[in-house]
């Protein structure tokens, strides 16, 4: 009998690793992103504030996280030019970067890269939009900044 309660207690730990889940404070669970070049997962404990703010429909405030490269967009030249991005921070969520490349210098990322960035998030039905991802020019506040490669864009 012991024999039987032992192998389903360690097929109950495989399963449980194998599933690859954090809880967060409402009590959902958000898988790991996956990036597809690294092999590095994104954990959703890296992006709970983001997380927090979608669910909650939350915007304009400063939030730090992780995520994948999902798709690069093309850059938008009017006004004030904007490199354009989307990226996946959890299986529920994806983010629309627009990174002001009039003041800091265009990230060279590619699909399936890891990025870690500090921007203003402003929420939307598709997951929200972070920007502000650079230096504040009149040095009023923390501003943005982009890491990819262990260079940082600001």
């Amino acid at each position: 009998m012991k024999k039987y309660l032992f192998l389903f207690i360690l097929l109950s730990a495989l399963v449980a690793c194998k599933q690859n889940t954090s809880s967060l404070s409402a009590g959902n669970t958000v898988p790991a992103v996956q990036s597809e070049d690294k092999g590095l997962a994104v954990s959703p404990n890296e992006n709970a504030s983001l997380i927090e703010a979608f669910q909650h429909k939350k915007s304009n405030l400063f939030v730090e996280g992780r995520g994948v490269i999902k798709k690069l967009l093309p850059d938008d030249n009017k006004g004030s030019r904007h490199q354009k991005f989307l990226v996946t921070i959890s299986d529920a969520q994806t983010l629309l970067f627009a990174h002001n490349i009039d003041l800091a210098k265009a990230v060279p990322i590619a699909v399936g890269d890891t990025v870690q960035f500090r921007g203003e998030y402003v929420y939307n039905p598709k997951g929200g939009v972070v920007h502000w991802t650079h230096h504040d020019p009149k040095a009023k506040i923390e501003g943005g900044w982009i890491k990819h490669n262990g260079q940082i864009y600001q």
